[in-house]
């Protein structure tokens, strides 16, 4: 079994107790999904003119995780939520496969395993006679993504709802001690020498930083000036949770019909029609717009007799010219919005969130250039995915050339060449930051793995992570700087890790391990 693949184990737990990690010791920091309601309880009213090391602006998961990084890294943070209650909409089915392990180097696999569900959809698209298949993608509606031709397999998507994830957040920051205030919307942002004034509508907050982690409509973005250039949207979709009076009449699985994009599953249809973008996308969504649209595209009278939840959506793609503006920075779709084609966005703003955390936190503590590596490494990455999303787009069109093209990007993809490029390219795993090494391993997020250390003793690297800070791999001792634990282990390349997986240096590095510790600790 390889590194990767014996990672990968670490979530089946046969040989252990229920109740017991890996180490055969109870869980000290499981967060379980259930006590949602409960953590709503804790919320408070603003106190006028309180100070905070850090203001996020926004209790989706991006602010919630990024609060969770901060007050591991020792900073004191609060969450501004504008709605009263926790949104209920139609919202990402899975987890990325980056996004998954930064959230699992902070412990929380195990409340991942329990939240993990098998949805009908991707039981479909990726059911394979005689053959259980771990979770691959698609891209652009062509299920031909093959995890078993990635480089590392066992490095994939989970499927986590997205509101099985904010409760699994809401429960881990309120454990951290964590304030989050809803109901309290921001109105006004000032910047200074010292810090940001927000203004709000429960009063005025005083913080050295402020991130708008509040969604694509962003009013931190807004109010901050940040430029927000891309292009307009050529579609208009729809999600919605429906009952349909003949369910049959539509084919199960994704569809493109000469009108569009349908995608028909138990209770959930989504569709796409491109004919440029809605006449009013804050206008309330009707049953029978929904309607409408699903007979279009489908070319059926089906009839939708109740709708639970729907969302319009568009294929416009934004993405901030810089993410930081002096002490206001933005992270997930703040940051960037694109359609959701691939599964992406949660992937996307996740790990911005864990690249922004920790460098954040140093901000405060007073090592402030560390923030410009934030736009530096995080903004090549969205643009990336305002990319791909774009090409999805223009391959999925219900025309004749568009047939030809997908016949062709289908057969390349298919190539084990391809088939890697892509599944990299949309998992996150392909990711590499420019940190002026040629080492091809430097810039990388690691992939978890077993390690022997000095002692005989094993344990995986996102355990040796769990409490925030760098990692030193190697066998060989040597004095770190505050905030750098060491792995010892019993041989082996040594490695340096940054709090947020990044791989900083390697013995086979250009630079100095010294270098690399006094560059980033």
């Amino acid at each position: 079994m390889s590194d990767s693949a014996a990672a990968h184990g670490r979530h089946e737990r046969q040989d252990l107790h229920e109740g017991q990690d890996r180490r055969g010791q109870p869980y000290g920091r499981e967060v379980s999904g259930d006590a949602h309601d409960a953590t709503y309880d804790a919320t408070s009213d603003a106190t006028p003119d309180a100070t905070y090391d850090v203001v996020v602006v926004g209790a989706g998961p991006v602010g919630l995780f990024l609060a969770t990084e901060l007050r591991t890294a020792g900073v004191r943070p609060v969450v501004l939520e504008r709605l009263t209650e926790p949104d209920l909409g139609i919202k990402a089915a899975a987890v990325g496969a980056v996004a998954a392990e930064a959230l699992e180097r902070r412990g929380l696999g195990p409340a991942l395993d329990k939240a993990e569900v098998t949805l009908p959809m991707a039981k479909a698209a990726r059911a394979r006679p005689g053959k259980a298949r771990r979770p691959g993608g698609h891209f652009s509606a062509l299920f031909v993504i093959d995890q078993d031709l990635q480089r590392d397999p066992d490095r994939h998507s989970r499927m986590v709802p997205q509101d099985a994830l904010e409760r699994i957040l809401t429960a881990r920051a309120l454990e951290l001690g964590i304030e989050i205030r809803r109901g309290v919307a921001v109105e006004d942002l000032t910047q200074d020498d010292e810090g940001v004034r927000v203004e709000t509508t429960a009063g005025p907050l005083r913080a050295k930083y402020v991130v708008g982690c509040d969604g694509g409509r962003s009013t931190v973005r807004k109010l901050a000036g940040f430029a927000f250039p891309g292009t307009e949207p050529t579609l208009t979709g729809y999600q919605a949770a429906v009952e349909l009076d003949a369910p049959e009449k539509l084919t199960p699985g994704w569809q493109r019909t000469p009108r569009g994009l349908i995608t028909s599953i138990p209770g959930r249809v989504f569709t796409a029609e491109f004919d440029g973008p809605p006449a009013d996308r804050d206008a309330p969504l009707t049953t029978d717009e929904v309607e409408a649209a699903i007979q279009r595209v489908s070319g059926t009278d089906v009839r939708v007799l109740s709708m639970e939840k729907a969302t319009r959506w568009t294929d416009h793609a934004r993405q901030a010219a810089t993410y930081r503006e002096g002490r206001v920075l933005l992270a997930g779709d703040a940051a960037h919005v694109h359609s959701p084609f691939g599964g992406q966005g949660l992937n996307l703003g996740l790990v911005d969130a864990a690249n922004l955390g920790w460098k954040l936190a140093a901000a405060v503590g007073g090592r402030e250039e560390l923030l410009d590596s934030y736009t530096a490494e995080r903004h090549p990455v969205g643009a990336r995915v305002l990319e791909n999303t774009r090409a999805q787009v223009a391959l999925v069109r219900p025309d004749p050339l568009t047939d030809a093209l997908r016949t062709i990007v289908g057969d390349l993809i298919r190539l084990p060449e391809g088939n890697r490029l892509v599944g990299e390219m949309l998992s996150g795993v392909g990711i590499r930051y420019d940190l002026g090494d040629d080492d091809p391993l430097v810039g990388t997020l690691a992939a978890d793995r077993l390690l022997t250390l000095a002692d005989g003793t094993v344990e995986y690297l996102y355990v040796l992570m769990e409490e925030g800070g760098g990692l030193l791999v190697s066998p060989s001792v040597r004095p770190l700087p505050h905030g750098v634990r060491h792995a010892h282990t019993k041989e082996g390349p040594s490695l340096l890790v940054r709090p947020d997986g990044c791989v900083a240096w390697t013995d086979a590095s250009e630079a100095s391990l010294d270098e690399a510790l006094g560059r980033w600790f």
